[in-house]
This record gives structure tokens, sequence and C-alpha cells, in this order.
């Protein structure tokens, strides 16, 4: 399928361009209501939405897809409520959109900023059908047009929330195309949309190759981290009693995530106390542990040398790194070299030592006695997060209402010139 003016592609971009205003115009009431359609229709089709899921992530592992993607792909257990909560706490929400306060110059203008919608955003993202209903409600919430593009191993589950959103739209009379979700699972059909000039924002959800393809070729400015080689630093003044549950947490909670920890480092002045302390707790896990020689030297058997790559490494898996550091400076700059700015906390009592390592480590989500697991937008209170971003443009961190809207300048008077 070439792009030109009678490819579908193209009709579903236009279609959504048309229709955005009457969203962007709606009130916040309106918006809120297709908020709570959506959130009510998907628990009326929950079981069969649970089912078309249930089939997929059959046929991934069937596939030989990877226990992390099968994870992120299930709507499952508790993963289907959450979905759900996080269209509510949308609503929740206060209207992102609109005037702020005015403020009068000496030169008898009166000037303001109101927050408007960016447009149109692409998600390009694989295997995860909740961002289908986030990033839907996210960018109705926000008056934008959003065109949802998942891979082909979640491809039923998104083509029936999508049509869920687009039933709510049309319940509240606004256009049903204001949300779009490409049923093509051509690989090219990527190319093809992210070369198309109309799109405001494209936000990539996926593995490293997705995003690096995505942030190549895209005409558009592009919201997305790489990938998340989070680590937790772990102070000599550190509670080891607290750190332990932390580590464990961040760890297992649910590592194929990319805000799950892979990398520990230790201060050497409590190196022996904390690994003491944690290692069984990682092998009860059935955590693999890779260490510098320090590490491999305090738990023998049970560490294997660790590799250069693997400091580096996002593992998704039930697999850590563990370095001892000499003191808060080399662990801040060990961070700075081998983070990938997604996430990264320190475990200290120690005030101006939590000070420091906020000031100087360069990530967009930094926690203090924290497990990494919080670096969410949920659990930050945005409501949804339409991803993570690790730049230092437009919105940085976990994404939610604010960074799909952009603002412009009012400047109103009673017919001031300028002298």
């Amino acid at each position: 399928m070439n792009l030109n003016p009678k490819s579908k592609q193209t009709d579903l971009i236009g279609d959504a361009l048309s229709a955005m205003p009457a969203l962007a115009a709606s009130d916040i009431e309106v918006r809120n209501n297709i908020l709570k359609r959506f959130a009510n229709l998907l628990l009326r089709d929950r079981e069969k939405l649970l089912e078309i899921n249930a089939a997929e992530v059959a046929r991934g592992v069937a596939a030989g897809l990877s226990e992390s993607v099968c994870d992120r792909l299930s709507l499952a257990g508790g993963n289907f409520a959450s979905m759900v909560d996080s269209i509510h706490s949308v609503v929740a929400l206060p209207d992102p959109l609109g005037s702020g306060p005015e403020h009068k110059q000496p030169n008898g203008i009166w000037v303001s900023r109101m927050r408007v919608p960016l447009g149109l955003v692409c998600f390009i993202y694989e295997s995860r059908p909740n961002v289908t209903a986030d990033g839907a409600a996210l960018c109705i919430k926000s008056g934008n047009g959003v065109i949802l593009r998942g891979g082909k191993e979640a491809l039923d589950s998104n083509l029936a929330i999508g049509r869920l959103a687009q039933q709510a739209l049309t319940d509240e009379n606004l256009p049903p195309s204001i949300v779009q979700v490409i049923s093509d699972p051509d690989r090219n059909e990527i190319s093809r949309l992210l070369t198309d000039e109309r799109f405001d924002m494209v936000i990539p959800r996926g593995g490293k190759g997705l995003v690096e393809h995505v942030q190549k070729i895209a005409t558009a400015p592009v919201l997305a981290h790489l990938y998340g080689n989070c680590h937790l630093y772990v102070h000599s003044s550190a509670d080891l009693q607290q750190a332990a549950p932390i580590i464990v947490n961040a760890k297992t909670q649910r590592p194929g995530t990319c805000n799950a920890l892979e990398s520990l480092l230790v201060d050497e002045a409590v190196a022996a106390k904390l690994l003491a302390r944690i290692a069984p707790l990682l092998f009860a896990a059935q955590v693999q542990i890779v260490g510098c020689p320090a590490t491999c030297a305090i738990l023998g058997d049970n560490c294997t040398q660790a590799q250069n790559s693997d400091w580096d490494e996002e593992y998704l898996t039930l697999k850590i790194s563990i370095k001892i550091v000499a003191g808060l400076n080399d662990a801040v700059k060990w961070i700075n070299q081998h983070g990938s700015k997604h996430t990264d906390g320190i475990l200290s009592t120690d005030r101006d030592a939590i000070e420091h390592f906020i000031q100087f480590v360069d990530s967009s989500s930094v926690m203090v006695n924290t497990s990494t697991r919080f670096a969410d937008g949920y659990m930050y209170g945005l409501g949804a997060e339409t991803g993570v971003s690790t730049g230092k443009f437009h919105a940085r961190g976990p994404v939610g209402l604010e960074g799909l809207t952009t603002y412009k300048w009012i400047v109103r008077s009673d017919g001031a010139t300028r002298n």
C-alpha cells in the first residue's frame, strides 16, 4: 500500500484531523462523559475482551514470545481492572486545557497563556493492549486526535478496545474517527505512518529496536525512552533492614517492566552486611546475580562475573548486576555513565548525601528510599501515562495529560500600541 490520497492510512489520518476540532472545542464535562462511557463499555465487555486477549497470549506462548512480552500482553489478573481504573483516574483530573492567570505589563497589555491540545498524536507500541485504552483516554481528555498502531501479537485486543472508545465518542455525539486503531499488521505500515508529516507527536512504547527505528525515521517530534537500566545505590548510611525489601521489590515485583531494578550499586562500607542480607532473598526469588570481582568474592559460587555489557543491560527478567563502589561520588559517576536516564535511586539516611544524589544524577525520576517500580504515571497521580520520556525537551519522566498539551500566548489591551 503506497502512501497516496486514496490510501487507507491517509483516509484514517485525514478523518482524525477533520474530527479533532469538535473534540478540542468540547466542554470538560463532555470529555469526561466519554471516558466514563468508555470505562463502562470495557466493563460490559470484560469477559469477551479477556477471551480475545487470552487467545492472543496463548498464541504468543506457542510462538515463543518471552515471558516478559507475554506478561505485558496479558490483561488477566489485575491488569484489566488496572486498565479501567486508569481511565477513571484520568476522569478525576482537572481539565488540562484553558487559560491561566493574566498579568499586566507596564506597557498596558495583559498577558496570559492558554493550554491547548498538541494536535494529532501517533502511538507505536508492542504487546501492551492497555496502551490502547490509556492512549485513547489521555488524548480524548486533552482534546487530541490519536492514531494507535500496536503490535500484531495484540491486534485483536487493540481493535476491540479501540472500537469501544469510538462507541463512547459516538454516544456523546462526537466523531469516532478521533480515535483510530490501525488494523494492518504489516510492519512496513510503521514506516508509512512515521513519514506522514501531519502528526504533531509520535510516542513509541516497546523494545529498544522499535524505539530506535521510530526515532530514526519519524518526521514529527518523538517522545520516548530507549530502555530502562534502572539503578539503586545503597549509601553507607542506609538502613539495611529497610533497604532489603526495597531492592527485592524493585527487582522482582514485575521484572519485565522498564522501571524494574537492573543494577544495584553498594557502598563498600556496607557491602558485606548488605549482600549477606539480600542475597538469600534474591536467590529465593530465583534472581540470577552477576557482579564485579568484589561482589563475587563475597557471594562466591552464587555470583557470576559480570561482563562489560552487563553494566548497560536492561534484562527485563530475573537477573541483576551488582557493583561495589567507593562512595557517593563514584555511584553518581557510574549511574551517569551507564544508566539510561530513566529511573535511579538512593537508599540513605544522610540528608546531605540524598540531596547531592538528587542534584547530580541525570535521571528523569530519582527515587529516595523508594522502589523504582513506583516510576509510573498512574503511581505519580497522572491518571495514566503515554510513556516515559528520558529527553529534556517538552516533557520528561512519566508523561500524562500536560505532556499532551502545548500553549499559546494570549495578549489583550484596550487598543495599546507600541512606542
